[in-house]
């Protein structure tokens, strides 16, 4: 049985190969970003988890950890939102 690390690895390579292969096949490039950050957040999640084993620490350090995450990408989602517009 393969433990977590070996699990998130095999799905950080699965996200990264998705990474590649999605925007071309998205027919808005919003969108793609939008599936992109979607990607990066579970990523740095999975890495901030797994790799800096913020499993075994207190849940308001979890949260804090994936907070940062989300608001940087939701900051890079708009933007791509506004240079989209401009």
């Amino acid at each position: 049985m393969p433990d977590r690390l070996d699990v998130t690895w095999i799905a950080l390579i699965g996200l990264a190969l998705a990474t590649i292969l999605l925007p071309p096949l998205m027919p808005r490039p919003l969108l793609g970003n939008a599936v992109l950050l979607a990607l990066a957040v579970i990523k740095g999640r999975r890495i901030a988890l797994d790799f800096m084993d913020l499993r075994a620490v207190p849940a308001l350090w979890r949260g804090l950890v994936s907070a940062w995450i989300v608001i940087l990408l939701l900051f890079a989602w708009l933007a791509s939102a506004v240079a989209a517009l401009i």
